[in-house]
């Protein structure tokens, strides 16, 4: 029995360790587009060797290791198929920007030791300047990769966030820190009668404009540029959500901006809160790994609790409406207050 175990367990760890192996598989199958190039049919890899600038051994190689981590699969005549989970990654909204956004972030994970320390000086931060208060400063070219990349990946959060809460009974929603609008073009689609302001910072509003009138939606979306650290907000809302906000902040940031967000309400003002968070005394297998190191190496913020979370509400003045929900921890869970 225990020679049992052990044999699991070692298992286990080795599957730990060939981890980061496992992420370059996929991001080399997603950087040379094998999952696209795969979805008219089976290849071989002499057919796909050209295409690709490898040679049908290295090709083939890349195949089978593809197959290795079930995004593959190697029919009976050596060519190779996508499975249905490989065929997500041509399917699903932005899921092959974010993966070829890791490069930066397994560059900032090659020493953990140093990054725990703080020893290193990460990319991630300079990939986000906005999270450090630098945005005014950061190219044009830097905000727009940020917003492009949110816009992609945006969808399933704004599925899920709206699967997860209801807007019944308010009349003004104002999605604060929106980026190019992904978020409130969902929200409008679901909610005809809604009014919504996007507030973001000013050199995100060209990207926003251009998004929402792609959809049809700039004249439904006000757009209010300005910056929560040093602008004041609206007032005309009864409803601010905070969508991927709080976890890119420290917390004297996140309280200063709470505090605004409960002045810009009336009472009875709801606020809510989405964002991948840590699983506590219950610590999550994604949002307590991913999510945590992803904040660290972008240099401030945290992934926390939805305890913690409502802690800080609750100092600001928030009363929490309902419990934690979610779909998907590695998409989002979703908190609801209202103002005291």
């Amino acid at each position: 029995m225990i020679r049992g175990i052990a044999k699991r367990d070692g298992a286990a760890l080795f599957d730990i360790v060939q981890g980061f192996v496992r992420a370059q598989v996929l991001y080399a199958l997603v950087s040379l587009d094998v999952p696209g190039r795969l979805m008219a049919g089976p290849l071989g890899p002499a057919e796909l060797a050209p295409a690709l600038g490898l040679s049908p051994d290295r090709t083939e190689k890349l195949l089978q290791g593809g197959a290795g981590i079930g995004l593959l699969k190697r029919n009976r005549d050596g060519r190779f198929k996508l499975t249905r989970r490989g065929a997500a990654l041509v399917g699903v909204p932005g899921l092959r920007e974010m993966i070829l956004h890791h490069d930066t972030f397994y560059r900032d994970l090659s020493d953990p030791v140093a990054l725990l320390r703080g020893e290193t000086e990460t990319e991630l931060a300079r990939v986000w300047p906005y999270v450090l208060g630098e945005a005014a400063q950061a190219p044009s070219e830097v905000t727009e990769l940020y917003s492009d990349l949110m816009t992609k990946t945006a969808a399933l959060v704004a599925e899920d966030t709206l699967d997860c809460v209801s807007l019944v009974g308010i009349t003004h929603l104002m999605d604060l820190g929106g980026g190019s609008g992904a978020f409130l073009a969902e929200v409008a689609r679901r909610n005809p009668d809604l009014i919504l302001t996007l507030f973001d910072l000013p050199g995100v509003m060209d990207v926003a404009e251009r998004n929402l009138a792609s959809q049809g939606l700039a004249s439904r979306i006000t757009r209010h540029p300005g910056s929560f650290r040093d602008d004041p907000l609206p007032k005309t809302v009864d409803a601010i959500s905070l969508v991927r906000v709080l976890y890119d902040h420290n917390d004297d940031t996140v309280r200063s901006l709470l505090r605004k967000v409960r002045d810009a309400l009336p009472s009875g003002g709801t606020l809510i809160v989405s964002e991948p968070m840590s699983g506590g005394a219950k610590p999550d297998p994604i949002t307590d790994v991913y999510f945590a190191f992803y904040t660290l190496a972008m240099r401030t913020g945290r992934t926390r609790s939805a305890a913690e979370i409502s802690a800080l509400c609750l100092d600001a003045g928030f009363t929490p409406v309902g419990r934690v929900t979610q779909k998907r921890s590695f998409v989002t869970s979703v908190l609801k207050f209202t103002k005291t």
